[in-house]
């Protein structure tokens, strides 16, 4: 990275949970920032957060407020997304969008730096962040899809409630309290707040994450089913997925299966890919109970993998259970690394 130069980062959603840790990461990483702006809705301008222990006044997220930008990092929304990204490209900013607003789109690169970081150089300005879930599982899937093929993928995921930000939080908490008061919860946040009906993820656990589809799959699974196979290149890729919203507060957990397109694959080749894996650290040892388990990943920027092992039933067959801080490498750690990717192979124009 050319520590010399440095960029004007606008940040959308600042007051938000992945919006406050992607200042964090923006901070812990060094990223050279020369200028900071931070943005949000009407509701939330003029709160204050502290940078480089300097203080900064939230200001209201307008296309004006985009002038002199650099880069953006967008995790306010959707349709805040659909509304400004483009008017913050008009303006010269390259736009990193942590939403679902343009992650299909056919020309709009969707990236995890260590698994398709060359897409960056077909963007147009607009740079979408996948999915949490999704970006943990194809960053454990590339290495085995470059060394072996994939035919298959079917994941279930139990994902914390921190993905449904700080109110299903504060929700979560609130309800806890309840039950162990022997009180009834209320909800109002959980699965989803657009539905109909609401239930309380304290303990429990919920099979539904956003709003169920016409094929009976719920949007957050389109989304891994989509996104992956966009991601892998491979629209041929068979991928289905389950997502489940479990009580803890941070940390997204998968059960993966995947079929190999080579034959009598072994879990310790799997392993071995792994173990060396950019960004993805290997534990799995059964014999003294070490796996990746939510808690423990919280705070930390790798992709945790482990419970590696053979289907009984069919030779190409392998189930591995995938951890990661959805806060972080599933949102803000990624984000900020597709900014570092794309001054690391020039991408960034000087102003």
């Amino acid at each position: 990275m050319n520590e010399q130069q440095t960029y004007h980062v606008a940040v959308v959603g600042a007051t938000g949970a992945v919006g406050q840790t992607m200042l964090e990461t923006l901070e812990k990483r060094q990223f050279p920032v020369g200028k900071l702006t931070l943005l949000s809705s009407e509701r939330s301008a003029g709160k204050k957060r502290i940078y480089n222990n300097e203080t900064y006044e939230v200001q209201v997220a307008t296309p004006e407020a985009f002038e002199g930008v650099d880069i953006a990092l967008f995790s306010a929304g959707g349709s805040v997304s659909k509304k400004l990204a483009k008017e913050a490209v008009k303006r010269g900013a390259v736009v990193i969008d942590n939403t679902s607003a343009f992650r299909m789109d056919q020309d709009v690169p969707l990236v995890v730096p260590e698994v398709n970081p060359d897409a960056l150089k077909d963007h147009q300005g607009i740079i979408a962040n996948p999915n949490c879930s999704t970006i943990q599982m194809v960053a454990a899937l590339k290495p085995i899809q470059e060394k072996f093929g994939l035919k298959r993928v079917i994941v279930s995921t139990y994902q914390a409630v921190s993905g449904a930000g700080t109110e299903a939080i504060e929700e979560m908490k609130e309800q806890s309290a309840a039950v162990l008061e022997g009180k009834t919860p209320s909800a109002s946040v959980l699965p989803a707040g657009g539905d109909k009906r609401h239930f309380p993820i304290a303990f429990n656990a919920i099979p539904q994450i956003d709003l169920f589809q016409d094929n009976g799959y719920t949007f957050e699974e389109m989304k891994m089913i989509n996104e992956t196979k966009k991601i892998l290149q491979d629209e041929s890729l068979s991928v289905a997925a389950t997502c489940v919203r479990l009580p803890i507060e941070s940390g997204h957990a998968e059960s993966v299966y995947f079929e190999t397109e080579a034959d009598r694959v072994g879990a310790s080749e799997v392993q071995n890919l792994l173990r060396d894996a950019d960004g993805v650290t290997l534990q799995d040892d059964p014999a003294s109970q070490e796996y990746p388990m939510p808690a423990m990943a919280a705070g930390k920027n790798d992709v945790f993998v482990g419970r590696i092992r053979k289907d009984l039933n069919v030779d190409n067959g392998i189930h591995m259970w995938v951890v990661a801080d959805n806060l972080l490498k599933g949102a803000a750690l990624n984000s900020v690394q597709i900014a570092e990717k794309m001054i690391e192979l020039g991408l960034m124009k000087s102003k």
